[in-house]
């Protein structure tokens, strides 16, 4: 399914991160998440987890799903973090910053491991996807 993935901070994503826990359990719970709308979580067979692929498809992270009315169908939100940074398209169209909101990816259902942070790390910036 294609939707266009919004990405920004959550009160408890800026809390977390401001206060180093960066590497712990609650901000993964927190940040390794997308929102679908009843909707597209629906159309999706209600998955526990989704893998999210960029547009190019060069880049793919699995996270866990969160169904709610916060998020129009066709939309997604992830928490501005590790996770979805993977995906996020690194041009910044000469402005600076990426683009976080309004890009395109690819949901599908998944039973792939939701990576910790460090793993990501490791997995992707250390020894390539």
């Amino acid at each position: 399914m294609e939707v266009i993935l919004i990405t920004g901070s959550t009160i408890e994503e800026g809390r977390l991160a401001k206060g180093g826990d960066k590497l712990s359990e609650e901000y993964q719970a927190e940040c390794a998440v997308c929102w679908l709308s009843p909707v597209d979580f629906e159309a999706l067979g209600s998955p526990k987890k989704v893998q999210v692929t960029s547009r190019n498809g060069k880049h793919k992270v699995a996270v866990y799903t969160k169904c709610t009315e916060a998020v129009r169908p066709g939309q997604v939100f992830m928490p501005r973090a590790i996770w979805s940074n993977v995906i996020i398209d690194p041009d910044t169209f000469s402005t600076g910053s990426p683009l976080y909101k309004g890009a395109p990816v690819e949901l599908e259902p998944t039973e792939a491991e939701v990576l910790s942070a460090e793993d990501v790390v490791l997995k992707v910036y250390a020894g390539g996807q």
